[in-house]
């Protein structure tokens, strides 16, 4: 069921990106087309279930690889428009989002089967999970809460550093050797060069591994939450959190394409 996108390490990550999120739309027209035939067999739900998850997989391998090559392009990534950025938080969707997805498509579900539910019907949907599915949930989010904000004081932490003592007194000298005309000759301003870089260097090694980590509380989260839920309830939540991602995303690049040809008018 896993679909190929071809060798990733051959292309760029933009460009990985864009055929990822063709295969999830089609991903998604398999999930929609699951919900709505309950010819479906628990084994062909939890097969595309699984080929999602390995998608999801594909995605978080193939980032790893590129953010060991180019963290700060990875942190503010080209392949996203700025109503996605303005909601990342550490270079991609917040873990905790799982949950309020949840909460909003359990309590959509809900209401639309209310009658259903009245008469005491199952709906097998995410507006029918049982109090032990709950408590599960409720569990994880607590413990999903507390990694994140560990996460983003770690985060903050790495961004005061750029106000640090040795950053402050570097770019004093910096600037002190442009007013100056440079350090000419070939003293290279007592290796001033080789300092901003090591310095940079050290901060992008410690960004790197909050992004992976990051990356890697993102889909533990995504696989834990999918774990409590039955089979057609998980492919609920996959349809909810692909539309969510494929939406907003089109969303944003048309916005930022009127943005641009507005200024273009202008």
């Amino acid at each position: 069921m896993s679909m190929s996108i071809g060798s990733p390490e051959l292309q760029s990550f933009p460009t990985f990106v864009k055929h990822w999120l063709v295969q999830q739309n089609k991903y998604l027209e398999k999930l929609i087309s699951v919900s709505k035939h309950h010819t479906s067999t628990e084994i062909d739900k939890r097969s595309l279930i699984n080929g999602v998850i390995e998608h999801y997989e594909q995605y978080y391998e193939t980032k790893s690889s590129c953010v060991t090559q180019d963290v700060l392009g990875m942190l503010t990534p080209s392949w996203t428009s700025t109503l996605e950025d303005a909601f990342m938080w550490i270079g991609g969707w917040r873990p905790t989002m799982a949950f309020h997805l949840f909460y909003s498509k359990s309590g959509l579900q809900l209401d639309g089967q209310l009658a259903n539910q009245i008469r005491g019907l199952g709906t097998c949907d995410l507006g029918d999970l049982a109090p032990t599915q709950l408590t599960r949930v409720d569990e994880l989010q607590r413990i999903t809460i507390r990694e994140e904000r560990d996460m983003t004081e770690k985060m903050a932490k790495i961004q005061e550093t750029v106000a640090d003592e040795s950053m402050v007194e570097l770019s004093h000298t910096v600037t002190e050797l442009i007013i100056s005309g440079g350090p000419g000759g070939d003293g290279d301003g007592d290796g001033v060069e080789e300092r901003v870089e090591l310095a940079l260097a050290l901060k992008e090694e410690v960004l790197e591994e909050i992004l992976l980590k990051a990356d890697n509380l993102r889909l533990r989260t995504l696989k834990a939450i999918l774990d409590v839920f039955t089979p057609i309830q998980a492919v609920h939540f996959l349809i909810a959190a692909a539309e969510l991602h494929l939406r907003v995303h089109d969303w944003g690049m048309e916005k930022d394409a009127s943005q641009v040809h507005g200024i273009c008018r202008a």
